[in-house]
């Protein structure tokens, strides 16, 4: 398969690393205080930013792209990061960490079933519903610790959307032209339906953040349509965000 030249992405993240290391952690020595609801959603999205990516980067290198590979492998190092913070967040305002979720093993458990271009259709869900998450604790929360610690993820997160449509677009080239719509159909709808799910589970917390329920899956969506132009007919340069 030609997955395109993606060392410009390798340089991306290597470049983000190396930014980080300079920027050093956030302030640690700060407390932490938020409401329980707001905790609680907290602890959930940390257990589904951990994990080795193992069965990811095993996917990746089977597309015969070492550029590729090498990427999957610093976007999962992001990841990683991601819930390193979150978890020394929690424990800034006194919270523990969950050892699972039902949510996040579902969601593990049907990605490693999948093929690449299943997984990572289903990993973008995650990572667009991610990004109007943490917006929400940026800007919802009046918490200097959290909105910094929520700020850098997002970072991360706006680009990670490109980097996934990129590979996207590079697998649903080898479907036939007429399916390629279809398909982008059937995986917003799938959107909408865990986006649903995630308002209801985080529904107490949204409302502390200053987001209902309904503005946040419409919001949601509204992003995904970006997403989908993102996939079908790649335009970097254009790109803004996803979220």
């Amino acid at each position: 398969m030609h997955t395109g030249n993606f060392a410009k992405w390798t340089r991306r993240f290597e470049d983000e690393c190396e930014r980080r290391r300079a920027q050093g952690d956030p302030d640690w020595g700060q407390s932490a205080t938020l409401h329980p609801a707001v905790w609680a959603s907290i602890q959930r999205f940390q257990v589904g930013e951990d994990g080795d990516g193992a069965n990811l980067v095993g996917k990746a290198d089977q597309a015969g792209d070492a550029d590729y590979g090498q990427a999957v492998r610093l976007f999962i190092a992001e990841e990683q990061n991601h819930a390193r913070l979150l978890a020394r967040l929690l424990a800034a305002g006194g919270m523990p960490t969950l050892t699972g979720h039902w949510s996040d093993a579902v969601f593990v458990r049907l990605r490693r079933l999948m093929s690449l271009r299943m997984e990572l259709l289903l990993l973008m869900i995650a990572e667009v519903v991610a990004l109007r998450y943490y917006r929400a604790l940026r800007d919802g929360t009046d918490d200097a610790l959290t909105a910094d610690v929520a700020g850098r993820i997002l970072s991360d997160e706006q680009r990670h959307v490109p980097f996934h449509c990129e590979r996207l677009h590079a697998s649903l080239t080898e479907l036939p032209r007429a399916m390629r719509r279809p398909v982008m159909a059937l995986w917003r709808l799938l959107l909408l339906a865990v986006s649903l799910v995630v308002a209801a589970d985080h529904g107490l917390a949204l409302r502390r953040l200053d987001i209902g329920r309904l503005r946040f899956v419409g919001d949601v969506m509204t992003s995904s349509h970006t997403v989908v132009s993102a996939v079908l007919v790649p335009r970097p340069d254009a790109w803004t965000s996803a979220g």
